[in-house]
């Protein structure tokens, strides 16, 4: 059915809802499973629209502190599949707007489905912009499923 599924995590509770299906999904299919965290540049504006808020120290590297935010929640999301049993699990991270990046790297991993929570850490992006997962679903040539 499937065989490289991307789940896009941030960390909400609607991302850890859909890794949790995405997970179920490709022990399913038997499916590499890619997930994927992005992280905004930081600016005061972006800063307020990423898709990961990172623990931000006034005096440290703000984009340090986004990165390692988003790598925290990768591996965190990776660890989590490998107990779930799954074996092919790769976890990146990229910094850019999240929809497109999204799509951008499930289409450069060959991913046949991508995974996205209804509702993420964006809400303040959500109320201005629309949310991700509605962006998703409108620029990806693949199949999305929201959860």
């Amino acid at each position: 059915m499937f065989e490289r599924i991307m789940i896009a995590y941030d960390g909400s509770n609607g991302s850890q809802r859909a890794l949790d299906k995405a997970t179920a999904l490709a022990k399913l299919c038997d499916a590499h499973l890619v997930v994927l965290t992005v992280y905004r540049h930081h600016s005061m504006l972006e800063a307020s629209l990423s898709m990961v808020r990172g623990n931000l120290d006034p005096g440290g590297n703000l984009d340090q502190a986004m990165r390692d935010t988003a790598r925290e929640a990768a591996d965190h999301a990776k660890r989590q599949a490998r107990d779930a049993g799954l074996e092919q699990v790769s976890a990146f991270i990229k910094t850019g707007q999240p929809a497109r990046t999204i799509v951008q790297v499930a289409q450069e991993k060959g991913c046949d489905l991508i995974v996205v929570g209804s509702r993420g850490l964006g809400a303040t992006e959500s109320y201005l912009l629309g949310s991700v997962s509605h962006k998703v679903t409108g620029i990806a040539k693949c199949p999305v499923m929201v959860v």
